[in-house]
């Protein structure tokens, strides 16, 4: 590089916020699998005896709930910084 020129600035992306598409896709499938154990559960409640039967009724009717509220739980929106990085001085290194 010539002397007087400035250096590229280059950006470091991994101090930015994800993306609200990925914050719902995360959701939607904990949700879905909330949902996909609380039909394994609502078909315990045929099959078990005894207290397992009432703890599998107890997950099939609690589960909706929770798949719900975490499911509509969004993460705050975060302002990112999207820090400078400075690249190495490769003169130094072809010498």
């Amino acid at each position: 590089m010539a002397q007087g020129k400035q250096r590229p600035v280059v950006h470091n992306v991994t101090s930015a916020p994800s993306s609200p598409a990925d914050d719902q896709a995360q959701r939607v499938k904990r949700y879905l699998t909330m949902m996909g154990i609380r039909v394994v559960c609502l078909g315990l409640v045929f099959v078990l005896d005894g207290w397992l039967r009432w703890v599998a009724l107890v997950g099939a009717v609690v589960l909706p709930y929770i798949a719900v509220v975490t499911a509509n739980a969004v993460r705050p929106s975060q302002s990112g910084a999207i820090q400078p990085v400075t690249p190495p001085d490769t003169r130094r290194l072809e010498q």
